[in-house]
C-alpha cells in the first residue's frame, strides 16, 4: 500500500498533511501505519464528486458495469496475499483463515455478483405497467473494523452493479484493506468520481455522510448505538438505509444431538476471529442434565485454541483489534463471575506469555442465568455462555430472549425435528446441524440486529429503487 496517507476522492490520490490516526498491530500493540483523520470539508468533496458522476454511471448498460465487476475480481485474487496479511495484523485474525475469509470473502462476494448481474432482471411487466428498478443514487457506506474488507464488500459491489456511485468511511481501527481495494478500483475502468474513499473519525467525517442532503442511501455495519444514530439522521432527510447490527446468537442443542461434535462446532463458531464476528454463537443451549458434560467439552475444545501471534503458522486464535475492545472484554468477563456465572475456563487476563498486543483468554461460563447481562449484551471476544434449560419451549424461549436475531444454530439427531426448532428462532439465518454459510442466501437481522438484507439478489435490491410505467 503506497497511498495511506492518502484520500481517494474523484478518481484521484490527495496528499494529507492534517492530523492523522495512528492503525496500531494487534498483536503487539505497536503502530504499524498512520492515516488521514480527514473531516467535513473532505467528505463534503467526496459526496459532491459521487453526486456529479451518477448521472452518467448509471446510465452505463449492465455489460459495462459487468466488466469493472471482472477487473475487479481479478485484482482482488492478485493482491489476496497483501489483504490476509493486512487484515490480519490490523484485526488479529490468524493468517491462514484471514487468507480463507478476510481476503477469500471479497473475492466470493464479487464472483457472486459478477454471475447474478447478467441474470437479474432489471424491469418486469405487471399487467399493464412496466416495472423498473432503477439505481438509488449516492450510497453512503460506513463499515466497521472486524471484517474490514469483507463487509466494504457487501457495499461497494452490489450498489456498484446497481448503478450508484459510493462513498466510503472504512474504520480507522483496520482501514488498509480498503486502501488496497482503492488502489484495485484505480487500475479499472471505472469512471472517475464513482467509487471515493475518505478515512476519518465518526464524529466529523461520518457524520458528514450520514446527514449530508446529496447522499440518496446510508449503508452501516456496525454497533447498535451507531446504527440508531444513522437510522435518525436517515429519517430525518427521508434517506434509504440497512443496518447490519450485531448479535448475542444462541446455539440450540437437543437432547438427541450429537453432544460432542455440537460443542465442538459452537466453540468454533463462537471463537472465530476471537469472537470479533456478529453472527458469534455466543449463548449455547443446552439440556439441563447435559449442562456439567458440555461444560467439560466445551472447556476441552478451548485448551486446543493455541494463542499466539497471527502471523504464526501454529495460532489458532489471535488478539482483539484494539486495546480499548479487549479492556471492554475483560470487564465483561469480571461482570460475569460478579453476577454468579462459573468461570468454567478462561479469565480476565492476557494468556500466558502474551503481555504485549491485545490478547484474551478464551472464556467459558457454566450455569449463566439468560436474564443477565453477559447473556444479553454484545461481548465481542472469546466469551462462551452455556446456559441450560428444561424442555424445547424453554430452550426457544431463552434463544428468542435477547434484543437481537442476527444468526443462531440447532443441532439435533433428527433433521426434521432441528428444522422445526430453527423455524421457531427470530433470526435471520440458523445452523442447521453445522450447515455451511452460503454467500448467496440472504443475511441480516430481525429487532437490534438490523434492518435490510445483504448477498445475493437481496443485497442488490436494498440499492434499487422501483419505478412503475403505467402503459
Amino acid at each position: 500500500m503506497k497511498n495511506l496517507n492518502k484520500l481517494y476522492i474523484n478518481g484521484e490520490w490527495e496528499d494529507w498533511s492534517g492530523q492523522t490516526l495512528k492503525v496500531h498491530e494487534a498483536a503487539t500493540g505497536e503502530v504499524m501505519a498512520e492515516v488521514p483523520a480527514a473531516g467535513r470539508a473532505e467528505m463534503d468533496r467526496a459526496v459532491d464528486s459521487a453526486h456529479q458522476a451518477f448521472e452518467s454511471w448509471s446510465r452505463t448498460s449492465r455489460d459495462e458495469r459487468l466488466a469493472i465487476l471482472k477487473q475487479l475480481l481479478d485484482g482482488l485474487n492478485t493482491r489476496a496475499p497483501e489483504i490476509a496479511e493486512t487484515v490480519s495484523r490490523e484485526v488479529g485474525m490468524p493468517a491462514k483463515l484471514a487468507g480463507q475469509i478476510q481476503a477469500g470473502m471479497p473475492i466470493a462476494t464479487t464472483q457472486s455478483y459478477v454471475e447474478l448481474l447478467p441474470e437479474y432482471d432489471f424491469t418486469e411487466q405487471v399487467g399493464n405497467s412496466e416495472v423498473q428498478y432503477a439505481p438509488v443514487g449516492v450510497v453512503g457506506c460506513i463499515t466497521p473494523w472486524n471484517y474490514p474488507l469483507h463487509q466494504v464488500m457487501l457495499k461497494v459491489v452490489p450498489a456498484l452493479a446497481a448503478g450508484c456511485t459510493v462513498v466510503l468511511k472504512p474504520s480507522e481501527i483496520a482501514p488498509g484493506s480498503a486502501f488496497i481495494l482503492a488502489e484495485i478500483l484505480e487500475g479499472t475502468d471505472l469512471p472517475k468520481g464513482v467509487f471515493n474513499m475518505v478515512c476519518g473519525l465518526g464524529e466529523e467525517a461520518g457524520d458528514t455522510l450520514i446527514r449530508h442532503p446529496r447522499v440518496n442511501m446510508l449503508s452501516f455495519t456496525g454497533s447498535p448505538q451507531t446504527g440508531h444514530r444513522v437510522a435518525h439522521a436517515a429519517a430525518d432527510d427521508f434517506k434509504r438505509f440497512a443496518l447490519e447490527l450485531g448479535g448475542k446468537s444462541a446455539s440450540v442443542i437437543l437432547p438427541d444431538a450429537d453432544l460432542k461434535a455440537a460443542v465442538k462446532g459452537t466453540v468454533n463458531n463462537c471463537l472465530l476471529n476471537s469472537g470479533q464476528t456478529c453472527t458469534a454463537l455466543t449463548r449455547m443451549l443446552v439440556p439441563q442434565e447435559m449442562h456439567d458434560q458440555a461444560c467439560e467439552l466445551a472447556a476441552e475444545a478451548v485448551a486446543k485454541m493455541t494463542p499466539g501471534n497471527p502471523l504464526d503458522e501454529g495460532t489458532r486464535l489471535g488478539p482483539l483489534a484494539s486495546a480499548e475492545q479487549r479492556d471492554r472484554v475483560f470487564q465483561y468477563i469480571r461482570l460475569g463471575i460478579e453476577e454468579g456465572a462459573k468461570l468454567v475456563t478462561g479469565g480476565a487476563e492476557a494468556p500466558e506469555g502474551l503481555d504485549q498486543g491485545y490478547f484474551v483468554r478464551p472464556t467459558v461460563f457454566g450455569n449463566v442465568d439468560p436474564e443477565s447481562r453477559i447473556a444479553q449484551e454484545e461481548i465481542f471476544g472469546p466469551v462462551l455462555c452455556v446456559i441450560p434449560y428444561s424442555d424445547e419451549q424453554e430452550a426457544v424461549r431463552i434463544a428468542n430472549g435477547t434484543p437481537y436475531g442476527l444468526s443462531g444454530a440447532v443441532w439435533s439427531g433428527d433433521a426434521d425435528r432441528a428444522k422445526r426448532i430453527a423455524g421457531e428462532l427470530r433470526t435471520g439465518q440458523v445452523f442447521v446441524n453445522g450447515g455451511a454459510f452460503n454467500p448467496k442466501a440472504p443475511f441480516g437481522g430481525f429487532g437490534h440486529s438490523g434492518i435490510g438484507r445483504e448477498f445475493g439478489k437481496w443485497g442488490l435490491e436494498e440499492f434499487l429503487e422501483v419505478r412503475a410505467l403505467q402503459l
